[in-house]
């Protein structure tokens, strides 16, 4: 146990120290400035070129959210009837079925908008075709649209007054030519060489420990999984995800898997800080974002290493700690782990059955999408943050008696109102779905639907209620896990998460985006002595208070009928 505890130290240290240089890189590709990766100009021109794109043209917020919006429009009806005709269409070797219109909804718009919330079973439900070329590609562009979005955030803060904001495809492309395919290429090459398949054969024929012939699916798997964990995505090649013995075959990989998710989001803190040349103020954030994930990381641990109560009590030893539902090869603590920081960051994948996990644990991963503000997905998690330090600065400006300001600029009405919407959108989003669901299957409404309500849950009472809680907490959050005791291949929740997948998605990019646009333009303020620093750890507190007030204690009641309830049952 000691050295699994080992294990979640030297990772998180590993990813904190990979991403500092890799913040500073992320900020001089953002800059423009010289990089190792200049020799990609070329290719960079060619798409430009090819799409009949000015890259030094500037946009101002509104034209950046308009590129935004309509180039992910295109890529959801393509990635729609690809899904629903993929039967018909080559690289198809084990012969699955094409979707149903309502999973190919929710299928397209959860890998468009980073989530990756997977009511099918990646071995039947898609083929090499669509992996390959809607899902890996989707897993890109989503990753890569949440990281053009935040830079557009980082450039209208470090201007002084301006309206013009860079350009959407100059960002988008380059975090794609200079930033996710060179990782990727190399998790990709780690992967390979430690076990996972990377060809497009059909299933294979293995003999199992227990002496049985069984058919395993493969084909690209390397590739897949790491832009699955690079990009946030956290979208499984098999159903199981990276619990898979071909998606994740050792510690080894275990770890880099852990890694590679971390890497990007937590760099971003610290490229806000070399671009906007405040690298105090990105320390900060990284203090608060560290704290809250720590607060959700350490009681999970202790949780799940000290086993069920339920089966102590009938006197059987747990001397490893809670086994059900979590891979021998990784253990409880290190399942413990990644499901925070895959619930924390937004990434979604799992090495452990999340609904197997201990109640206390399972309410800590909801807790981690709830707040959102926590280091986040690649890009987004910044925004997520931005929109608590709008609130924070008005907060502390009324405390104080003086205007509210931040990096030199008025915080007034409208962009209050922005922030506090956002901030309220969540909550609204999530408990309004679970709400709607839960008097759909309290009162059998739904004859209509693909599956009855009553044979939604495999877990009745407490528990069931917290499978449906996760589903729609997971979806708002962009995360794309679950409560996997919850039938969720039908009409009614294909449509409603999808629903809740695209305005959770793109309402917290075009609020935090339009707020800083319109800082952008407003008349710069230079600092005084009056004015409210927001590079301390007082205000970083500040800040942390408010996503606890404003984020956490929203769901307490919720939480309380769910896992909270199930975890006093238990005793």
């Amino acid at each position: 146990m000691n050295t699994e505890i080992t294990g979640i130290i030297v990772t998180f240290l590993l990813s904190v120290i990979i991403a500092i240089p890799l913040g500073k890189y992320i900020a001089k590709v953002y800059l423009g400035q010289r990089t190792l990766t200049d020799f990609l100009t070329p290719l960079e021109k060619g798409i430009y070129r090819l799409a009949g794109i000015n890259p030094n043209e500037e946009m101002n917020w509104k034209q950046h959210l308009k590129a935004l919006l309509t180039i992910n429009f295109v890529w959801f009806v393509y990635a729609f009837f690809m899904l629903m005709f993929q039967d018909k269409l080559p690289l198809n070797p084990d012969g699955n079925p094409a979707q149903t219109p309502d999973l190919a909804f929710n299928t397209a718009i959860s890998f468009m908008v980073n989530c990756n919330l997977q009511h099918y079973s990646g071995e039947t439900g898609v083929t090499y075709l669509t992996q390959i070329f809607v899902l890996a590609f989707l897993q890109f562009v989503s990753a890569a649209t949440g990281m053009a979005a935040v830079v557009v955030v980082f450039k209208a803060l470090k201007e002084k007054t301006t309206t013009q904001l860079g350009n959407f495809w100059q960002y988008f492309v380059k975090s794609i030519t200079r930033i996710l395919l060179p990782i990727s290429i190399l998790l990709a090459i780690v992967f390979a060489f430690n076990g996972m398949p990377s060809g497009l054969d059909g299933k294979g024929q293995y003999v199992s420990l227990q002496g049985d012939t069984v058919n395993v699916s493969r084909g690209p798997v390397a590739a897949f999984v790491a832009i699955k964990h690079l990009g946030t995505n956290g979208g499984g090649w098999y159903a199981a995800n990276s619990a898979h013995p071909l998606e994740n075959p050792s510690y080894f990989t275990n770890i880099v898997e852990m890694l590679a998710q971390s890497i990007i989001p937590i760099a971003m803190i610290f490229a806000f800080g070399f671009f906007i040349q405040r690298r105090k103020l990105s320390w900060i954030i990284f203090g608060v974002m560290t704290i809250g994930f720590l607060c959700l990381l350490i009681p999970t641990v202790i949780s799940e290493v000290g086993g069920n109560p339920a089966i102590a009590k009938m006197g059987i030893s747990q001397a490893t700690g809670a086994m059900e539902g979590k891979e021998v090869r990784f253990g409880p603590a290190a399942t413990g782990y990644w499901s925070i920081i895959t619930t924390v960051i937004s990434t979604g994948s799992v090495n452990g059955w999340h609904d197997s996990t201990m109640p206390v644990s399972g309410m800590l991963q909801m807790l981690s999408m709830m707040t959102n503000a926590f280091y986040g997905g690649c890009g987004v998690g910044i925004l997520n943050y931005f929109v608590f330090i709008i609130i924070a600065v008005f907060i502390a400006g009324l405390m104080v008696g003086r205007t509210p300001e931040f990096m030199g600029h008025k915080i007034e009405a409208r962009e209050v109102k922005i922030a506090a919407i956002i901030a309220l959108l969540h909550p609204f989003l999530i408990l309004v779905g679970t709400a709607l669901s839960s008097y759909v299957l309290s009162h059998g409404v739904g004859a209509g639907w693909a599956t009855q309500p009553g044979s939604w849950l495999n877990n009745p009472g407490y528990h069931g209620f917290s499978e449906m809680l996760y589903e729609y907490t997971s979806a708002s959050a962009n995360n794309g896990s679950g409560f996997e005791g919850l039938t969720d291949n039908n009409v009614f929740w294909n449509v409603t998460t999808g629903i809740v997948l695209i305005v959770s998605r793109f309402l917290p990019i075009i609020g935090p985006v339009a707020i800083a646009g319109i800082l952008a333009q407003k008349r710069y303020v230079p600092e005084s002595a009056g004015t409210l620093r927001t590079d301390t750890a007082t205000f970083g507190m500040m800040t942390f208070a408010v996503i606890v007030i404003t984020a956490a204690l929203a769901f307490f009641p919720a939480l309380t009928l769910g896992p909270l309830a199930e975890y006093f049952s238990m005793l």
